[in-house]
């Protein structure tokens, strides 16, 4: 029996939490977690941010860990995964100027595979054009971005989760418990315990 393989986008300063913990929770249920970053190859690392709550009328950023990266950007195939997985942070920032980033994730949306993104992960779902007529939730300063690409924005509590057909999508690491297990239900797995 082979593993079943999620793709994770990294890339400099992913928010820390909504990158290892999907990593770690994903990997423990038995799926093989390629986390990859343009222009880096398997044991590169990422440099990663922490962003708190902590009363402000924003997050604040605090400097994370380097997670390192476990697969090879350049060998990315969607038909290998079963799902994908982008964490928020500045990174989806950056990404979605990379046009083989767009690509993979357009590819994703194509097969129908399902898809988790968390807080700013719906920029890189917005730039890559997958968001028309959708719902998404997302990091509340992002709903202008799903808005522009089409879609609905979804405010709910940053410890909520809204799924829509293969996408999952929440406001923040807050909704962990229940953003990585809707996104396993939709992946089609069984948790017994």
């Amino acid at each position: 029996m082979s593993t079943k393989k999620i793709l994770l986008l990294a890339g400099d300063f992913t928010e820390d939490y909504e990158t290892m913990v999907p990593f770690q929770a994903l990997t423990m249920l038995g799926y093989q977690v390629d986390a990859v970053c343009p222009d880096k190859a398997a044991g590169d690392t990422v440099k990663t941010a922490i962003h708190d709550f902590e009363g402000d009328q924003t997050y604040t950023e605090k400097p994370g860990h380097l997670f390192a990266l476990t697969a090879d950007f350049d060998s990315v195939k969607v038909e290998d995964y079963v799902g994908l997985v982008v964490p928020g942070g500045r990174a989806p920032e950056y990404l979605r100027l990379n046009e083989r980033v767009i690509e993979i994730v357009q590819g994703f949306a194509a097969a129908d595979k399902p898809i988790a993104a968390v807080c700013h992960g719906a920029q890189l779902l917005a730039a890559a054009g997958i968001l028309q007529g959708r719902e998404c939730s997302a990091y509340p300063a992002c709903g202008p971005d799903v808005r522009m690409a089409g879609g609905t924005y979804i405010d709910i509590p940053a410890d909520q989760v809204h799924v829509q057909g293969n996408l999952v999508t929440a406001p923040a690491w807050p909704s962990h418990p229940r953003w990585l297990a809707a996104f396993v239900k939709v992946l089609g797995a069984r948790i017994e315990l």
